[in-house]
This record gives C-alpha cells, structure tokens and sequence, in this order.
C-alpha cells in the first residue's frame, strides 16, 4: 500500500493559493474573498542592555510582542457590502460610536475544501481603507486593501 501523498494529509508542501477569510459577524457571506491576505506573524521587541565593563557584547532582552497588520486585498466590493460598512463606520465614524472588533479566521484549505491551517484573529478592527490608484495604461482590477489590527492571533489548526 502507498503512502498518503501530502497534499491527502494536509502536510507540507502547502499550496497558499486556495484560503478563506471569515469575519464572525458576516460568517460565510459571499463579500469576504479575498485576492491575497497577509501579515501573519509575530516579533518579539527587545531592549539593549550595556553590562558595565564588558565591551564585547551587548544583552538583548525580551520586551514585548507584537503583530504587523492583516492585510487583505480584493477586488473593489459593492457598496452594500456588509465588511465596507464596517470599515466606513469605523474609519469615518469620528469615533462617536464605539468600535465594533470582531475575530477573523483565516484558513489555508486543501484540494477537498477543509481547513488545514486556521489562524485566528481577536478582536480585530480596521485601521486603513484604501483603495490602490488606477492607471490607465493596464488592464488591472480595481483593488482595495483593508488593514486590520488585532489583539493577538492563535494558530487554532
């Protein structure tokens, strides 16, 4: 009997072209597909420390951790679209409403459609809008980029 490729098992290598993006208010609504997700990922901050009288290094200690931004770009969406208007009532709410964060799920699929990685975003919000310029001497589709801030994020498959 034959071993189980990787792509059966879900093991490496992973394909990065077929993912979902889920909001929890919106759940599986057509309006989030996205073209390309990114800023998955951590870093830790760290603080130089001088040791008196030893001038061959410096000590690097941890400090805190932080996230970059996830930044998800598609195509222009319509103006109903229910993840525009959350993006509207937060960046152009003068915060006179209180921001409504909410968990992303990103998860990378496989050939069948069931997640294999699933990375989970607390209490995201938007934090930039955009839409990228035009230029009239390509043939491209009309991209906005959404940038969220979060908590933290759990790899939760």
């Amino acid at each position: 009997m034959a071993p189980a490729s990787s792509s059966q098992t879900g093991e490496y290598p992973l394909s990065a072209f077929y993912f979902k993006v889920v909001f929890a208010a919106t759940s599986d609504n057509a309006d989030t597909s996205f073209q390309e997700v990114s800023g998955i990922g951590s870093e830790m901050e760290t603080e130089d420390l001088a040791e008196g009288g030893e001038n061959r290094f410096v000590h690097r200690l941890p400090k805190t951790l932080k996230h970059p931004k996830l930044v998800l770009k598609r195509g222009v969406a319509p103006k109903d679209s229910p993840l525009v208007d959350w993006c509207k009532d937060v960046l152009e709410g003068q915060l006179i409403e209180q921001v409504k964060p909410m968990t992303v799920e990103v998860s990378l699929m496989n050939e069948a459609g069931e997640p294999t990685r699933v990375w989970s975003f607390v209490n995201a919000f938007p934090v930039n809008w955009e839409v990228e310029g035009f230029n009239s001497t390509k043939n491209e589709i009309a991209i906005e980029k959404i940038e969220l801030s979060y908590n933290y994020f759990d790899r939760v498959v």
